[in-house]
């Protein structure tokens, strides 16, 4: 049996990097990953689809070029090129992420690792021991129980990215982040796109001003997306294509395509640990944790997507940070209510805090400010007039406790209303802040102007 003085069960985000800060605190850390460093994030999901996103965005552009004074311009687009670039550069960062863990000494196990009790895992037939473990399998893609649902037309995000055609057309059931994200590059690539989704809006975490306005801007590159609406079965017809049923406001329709995305979520990954075996509560929703993300088993751990609080890569790594301080016994001040997320559809949507909707199920008194991104020097001079920036203040105090923001750069904008948030920024603080010019960040500033 091999002893560490702590062993980590996954290797995405919140596993490679917590085990590299473990190491750095002079632990010995042995790692289990039975798939690829790097864990969905790397190789199925948050840098693959941004590089096709990257794609999109250049094909938009050159769709766009008369507006920029290129006249009579044509191209090709390579998909398989595409698709080669992307896998670059995963693989790219999968070999950096082994350098660093090797320089680190960290003892890399590539197998898939289950309790035999709550200090042993067992993996590709050997015994491992720890004091403390850490749980960091990540989750997979759901799905909908509904007829249809396991035929070997439908794919995953994870088989989406790795078809090595793009579709003639493309129903995508489901309208989150992911959802949102391939209907946005596919239709870039020439794709028919259609949009079912469950809930009244698109990206139902996100701000619904925000989500309205991304629902208009969308469908005006052509991509069809329906609201309020349940798929009832999927199933494909004589000619080969797939037909969804679904219902919306009473009546029932259908959508047929060449193809289907399930883009409904993800589920934690528990399958296979073996959890009864250490003891571990857990349920279909995740294994819980209290606040140090601590199981209910003293010296076991549960970080990241498994634990289902906020399946974000990088509220994983910070989850990382608190375990590891929750072992060595220090605190920190790491504040998971500020946490900056977007989605990178064209335009692309970041924000961070509260939603208005939020406030008013909480009895919060706000305020709010607005700016359109066509007032903004630098957003015209890039071509990129499209979106909105929504601040909310909480009305005692003037303190800012969400940003909502559609446009270009939007994701980087969240991240810097993020940090005025961690400092506890007021509207005021914000003001006397000087802003360069021209740059797209001053929608922040428009907004706090615009205050009502």
């Amino acid at each position: 049996m091999q002893t560490s003085d702590i062993i980590i069960i996954g290797a995405g985000p919140g596993g490679y990097e917590t085990a590299l800060a473990a190491a750095s605190r002079g632990m010995n850390v042995t790692l289990f990953e039975g798939a690829h460093l790097g864990g969905t994030c790397l190789n199925e999901g948050c840098i693959p689809t941004k590089c096709l996103c990257r794609n999109a965005e250049v094909l938009t552009q050159f769709k766009d070029a008369e507006q920029f004074g290129i006249d009579d311009f044509s191209f090709e687009f390579d998909f398989g090129k595409a698709m080669e670039r992307k896998n670059n550069v995963v693989a790219t960062l999968r070999d950096g992420i082994a350098a660093m863990l090797k320089q680190a000494k960290v003892n890399v196990i590539s197998e898939y690792a289950s309790f035999k009790d709550s200090n042993t895992v067992v993996a590709g037939g050997e015994e491992y021991s720890a004091k403390n473990i850490i749980i960091a399998s990540g989750s997979v893609s759901k799905s909908l129980p509904i007829p249809g649902a396991d035929l070997d037309c439908i794919k995953t995000s994870t088989e989406m990215l790795s078809i090595d055609y793009v579709p003639e057309s493309l129903t995508i059931v489901g309208g989150g982040v992911i959802g949102m994200e391939f209907a946005s590059i596919f239709a870039a690539m020439g794709s028919k796109v259609t949009v079912v989704e469950y809930c009244k809006h698109i990206l139902p975490p996100f701000d619904s001003d925000i989500a309205k306005r991304l629902k208009q801007s969308l469908s005006k590159r052509g991509i069809e997306i329906i609201t309020s609406a349940a798929v009832q079965k999927i199933e494909r017809n004589e000619e080969g294509d797939v037909v969804t049923t679904y219902e919306c406001k009473g009546k029932t329709a259908t959508v047929i395509s060449t193809d289907i995305l399930m883009a409904v979520g993800r589920s934690p990954r528990i399958d296979g640990l073996n959890l009864e075996a250490a003891g571990v509560e857990f349920s279909p929703r995740g294994i819980n944790v209290d606040d140090n993300m601590r199981t209910n088993v003293s010296g076991i751990f549960a970080i990241g997507d498994v634990n289902a609080r906020m399946m974000l890569a990088h509220v994983a790594t910070y989850q990382g940070v608190r375990a590891l301080n929750a072992i060595e016994g220090k605190e920190d001040s790491i504040d998971f209510n500020i946490v900056p997320s977007a989605v990178f559809t064209q335009p692309e949507c970041g924000m961070v805090g509260l939603t208005a909707d939020q406030c008013k199920e909480q009895g919060i008194a706000v305020r709010i400010g607005q700016s359109f991104f066509r007032a903004n020097g630098k957003a015209l001079a890039l071509g990129e007039s499209e979106g909105l920036c929504k601040l909310i203040f909480k009305a005692d105090d003037m303190t800012l406790i969400g940003a909502h923001i559609m446009g270009v750069q939007a994701a980087d904008l969240a991240q810097q209303c993020a940090d005025l948030m961690s400092r506890k920024s007021t509207r005021k603080d914000i003001m006397d802040t000087i802003f360069s010019h021209p740059t797209v960040s001053e929608v922040i500033l428009s907004a706090c102007h615009n205050v009502k």
